[in-house]
């Protein structure tokens, strides 16, 4: 039986939170969808994902892996993610920001008065 590599996941979202504030950290968002999204499409495609997946150190994700980011936070059934879709994916992978979330909200709505 081969042995399989154990993928471990830590949130770092609630530290850059903390560091940049909420309107910083959601700007680091909006920055890290432009780096992914297909420029003539404005959302994240299949395929702008498969190639700027080694941006995010993913560069030997299969097609299946791929489709399956996609579909997790492709809120509207168009097979791509918008930044809203993407932004909103992101905090539910963090289990802290979304505890902190309405905090978070909170925050970015005040700085923007």
């Amino acid at each position: 039986m081969a042995s399989q590599k154990a993928i471990i996941f830590e949130d770092y979202f609630p530290e850059m939170v903390d560091k940049l504030g909420a309107e910083g950290f959601m700007k680091e968002l909006s920055n890290g969808f432009h780096l992914l999204m297909d420029i003539k499409k404005g959302v994240i495609t299949i395929e702008s994902l498969k190639m700027n997946s080694a941006l995010l150190g993913l560069q030997g994700m299969s097609d299946d892996e791929v489709m399956s980011m996609i579909r997790e936070g492709d809120l509207d059934g168009d097979g791509a993610l918008n930044e809203m879709e993407f932004c909103t994916l992101m905090f539910r992978l963090s289990p802290a920001l979304m505890k902190n979330s309405k905090d978070l909200l909170e925050e970015a709505i005040f700085s923007e008065l």
